[in-house]
C-alpha cells in the first residue's frame, strides 16, 4: 500500500496530534513528569499504521504543541487525567479509543489548535 503525505488528509493531522497529546498526558499521569522522550516515537508508530509520512520538521512542531495542549489546554477543556483513566483512552493495540469521552473532549481541543496555529503562523 502507498504511502501518503499526511497534509492530503483533512483530519490526518488532528488525529495524529490528539494521539500525542493522549500519550503525553497518559505518560504524566503515570510518570509525573512531563515528559517528550517518547515523541518521536508515538509520531512515528502513528505514521507508520495509518501509511502517511510527515516532514521531520512538522513533526517537531506537532510534538511541541501536544506537549503545549497537554499542558496547559487540557484542564481548560475539563480534563484532568488520572493513572485510572489511562487505559480507557487506548485500544488494546494502542490505537485511540474512539469510544471515550475523554478522547473525543481532546480532538476537538486538537482541532481548535490547529486551526489557531495554521491561522497564526500559516503552518501546513
Amino acid at each position: 500500500m502507498k504511502i501518503r503525505e499526511i497534509n492530503l488528509l483533512p483530519d490526518a493531522c488532528a488525529d495524529l496530534l490528539c494521539y500525542l497529546v493522549a500519550t503525553t498526558a497518559a505518560t504524566y499521569a503515570l510518570t509525573g513528569d512531563w515528559r517528550a522522550d517518547h515523541m518521536v516515537i508515538s509520531c512515528r508508530s502513528w505514521l507508520s499504521r495509518n501509511r502517511l509520512s510527515l516532514p521531520w520538521l512538522d513533526r517537531v512542531r506537532l510534538g511541541q504543541l501536544a506537549l503545549q495542549i497537554a499542558r496547559r489546554d487540557l484542564r481548560g477543556v475539563g480534563i484532568a487525567l488520572k493513572q485510572a483513566d489511562v487505559q480507557g483512552l487506548f485500544t488494546g493495540d494502542m490505537k485511540l479509543n474512539q469510544t471515550s469521552t475523554v478522547v473525543h473532549r481532546m480532538l476537538q481541543a486538537c482541532r481548535h489548535t490547529l486551526e489557531d496555529h495554521r491561522f497564526a503562523r500559516g503552518w501546513q
